[in-house]
């Protein structure tokens, strides 16, 4: 049986990206001392959204991503987490940086969340490439919040090969957001027969309501684990949590077997 240990580290940034550095190092320890391969981190791991992000933009070889590929280095695992790299336009990129011991890449997020009187294109550049990896022999693909709206890309990671999606997020809270995220991570494992890791943002601070809108994308919480499926595996609260869970990558032909949407396409 081919399977991927996966973590889920979930938990809540800061604007500060020393700070948000170390507690991706914690984590990451926390989840190898759990057997972990893979360890998956929020969108805007970095810095988290509603400050000015071009002062905050890295380059994929500053200090924050090697500070990264040190962690991933230390403990022997590959580790995507979510930042944001400048654009040469003078907006910034909102990247998955994915390195370990296999992989040193990047996505850019596709999909802009123009959305719920949120405008993240005013201040983010869209990327414009399907990247998948290959962790421990199981290819993987790479796809941030909003992008899980668009089932295309979850499916292009499926033709590449791809039997698990990760998704790191910065979801945005309101009213039946919590009822969008379960149900769309859900729909995409269906969409395209993958597992899919979706991490999110804890929301910042124990009393933060996440049925009520914020003016930034800061979290609700609720990482999932999806099996392709359909079904939840795996589930976390509003609070940080570190989820460690096997991926069963051979499921993944048994149900595509069953249910074969991706050789049944017409469009």
């Amino acid at each position: 049986m081919t399977t991927l240990r996966t973590a889920l580290c979930q938990f809540t940034a800061s604007h500060d990206p020393e700070e948000n550095l170390r507690t991706v190092g914690e984590l990451a320890a926390r989840a190898a001392g759990e057997g972990a391969q893979l360890a998956v981190f929020p969108e805007a791991a970095m810095a988290r959204f509603g400050v000015p992000l071009a002062p905050l933009a890295q380059p994929l070889y500053g200090p924050w991503a090697d500070g990264v590929r040190e962690t991933a280095r230390r403990h022997g695992l590959t580790v995507v987490a979510g930042m944001f790299t400048p654009s040469p336009d003078g907006r910034v990129a909102n990247t998955l940086l994915a390195t370990g011991p296999e992989v040193d890449t990047a996505y850019d997020k596709i999909h802009l969340y123009d959305a719920f009187g949120f405008s993240e294109s005013k201040t983010v550049a869209p990327g414009a490439k399907v990247v998948t990896i290959d962790v421990a022999g199981v290819r993987v693909g790479l796809a941030t919040c909003y992008d899980v709206r668009f089932p295309e890309l979850f499916r292009a990671h499926a033709d590449e090969g791809a039997a698990l999606s990760v998704l790191p997020a910065s979801w945005g809270a309101g009213p039946s957001k919590l009822d969008h995220w379960r149900l769309l991570t859900r729909a995409r494992a269906l969409d395209a027969t993958v597992w899919v890791a979706a991490v999110g943002q804890a929301p910042p601070g124990p009393d933060a309501d996440i049925g009520r809108p914020t003016k930034a994308p800061t979290g609700i919480g609720h990482s999932m684990l999806v099996g392709p499926d359909g079904r939840v595996h795996e589930e976390a609260g509003e609070t940080p949590e570190l989820i460690v869970a096997d991926v069963d990558a051979d499921s993944v032909a048994e149900v595509r077997k069953a249910v074969a949407v991706l050789d049944n396409r017409r469009l």
